[in-house]
């Protein structure tokens, strides 16, 4: 098992989703597949842009995507069916064509999996693109300090 994962930062402006694990979300031997965290991770992160910056749909509008770049989820329990969880979410840090999100997901004040997301700024034909100035700074605002 992992290690016990730290709780937001103080100044993180945080979103938090409720999910209750569905039965095609579990595998073979009941437990939520573990791929399926990903999926509570990019719930809880289009949420925290819609609670704190803009909606993604936004984002789209202006041709502008976040590409995951690289993802860690560390398992610290197993989740079952119609196990109710909260999927706690912040910006750890926003660069020029650049970002990260971490995550905490409990069910009861017990740690089940936490991890983060790195996402790279692109267009829609997947070529780098800088995070326009204003909305950078806006996030910038959103991340602690």
């Amino acid at each position: 098992m992992a290690q016990e994962a730290p709780d937001p930062p103080r100044g993180a402006r945080i979103s938090i989703v409720s999910h209750k694990v569905t039965f095609y979300e579990t595998d073979a031997m009941g437990v939520v597949h573990h791929s399926n965290y990903l999926r509570f991770f990019e719930e809880a992160r289009t949420r925290w842009l819609e609670d704190h910056d803009q909606p993604y749909s936004e984002y789209i509008a202006q041709d502008l995507h976040f590409a995951v770049t690289e993802a860690k989820a560390s398992y610290h329990r197993s989740a079952t069916f119609a196990d109710l969880l909260e999927i706690t979410v912040w910006m750890e840090w926003v660069r020029g064509a650049s970002l990260r999100m971490a995550y905490r997901i409990e069910r009861d004040g017990e740690l089940i999996v936490s991890g983060y997301t790195e996402h790279a700024s692109i267009n829609s034909k997947g070529r780098l693109r800088r995070i326009p100035k204003p909305r950078r700074d806006h996030l910038t605002r959103a991340t602690p300090q």
